[in-house]
């Protein structure tokens, strides 16, 4: 009986290490700033500083997986190809590092790295639509506020951008975001430029 027993487990032990070593590898992607240098129309000594944050995005693709939308009510969740860090801070990161070169500043921090209780300004981004479509576009719907600090006086708009992708890969899609965000990025430095120059 004990033989028996042993015989089973082995058996199970093989079965499992067979399947884990057919399942393809986990891929990771991460979203990038698309905006060069070239891009600032501000001037390079700029002394604005800007928080961005928080960012809230929605609970459906708040996950470490990538969520494809593969119909008009229906997504994938793909359990190997996932985000390499949180999509909210994810999108914080990108849109700092785009608003370092589009106002021509380095002191643009994130909202969790901020050492400072408050920037110049602050950022604060409600992304209400984050669609991947394989082979097809990326969507962002995001509504935003830019507010002064010293007298709380701010600036809301929305960015609504449909990237498509140049080829059905997950690299592609990442790109296709990253452009979309490059995008709110702009709407968001010219928010703080008009703030800026308002009395």
């Amino acid at each position: 009986m004990p033989r028996t027993v042993s015989g089973a487990v082995l058996c199970v032990a093989v079965a499992l290490v067979a399947a884990c070593a057919s399942s393809p590898p986990s891929r990771f992607y991460t979203l990038s700033s698309t905006v060069s240098s070239g891009a600032s129309t501000a001037v390079a000594t700029s002394r604005l500083s800007v928080v961005v944050g928080p960012v809230a995005v929605p609970s459906i693709v708040d996950l470490p997986q990538i969520v494809v939308s593969t119909g008009p009510n229906q997504v994938t969740i793909d359990e190997f190809n996932r985000w390499a860090s949180p999509l909210p801070n994810n999108i914080s990161r990108v849109v700092a590092e785009n608003l370092v070169q589009l106002l021509g500043t380095p002191r643009v921090s994130q909202f969790q790295q901020s050492l400072a209780a408050d920037g110049d300004y602050r950022v604060a981004i409600e992304v209400q639509s984050f669609e991947s479509a394989l082979g097809d576009a990326a969507t962002l719907n995001a509504a935003w506020l830019v507010r002064r600090t010293r007298d709380g006086k701010s600036e809301t708009g929305r960015t609504t951008v449909r990237e498509p992708t140049a080829e059905k890969t997950f690299d592609a899609l990442a790109a296709a975001h990253s452009r979309a965000l490059s995008r709110m990025s702009q709407d968001i430095a010219d928010a703080v430029r008009a703030l800026d120059r308002a009395p």
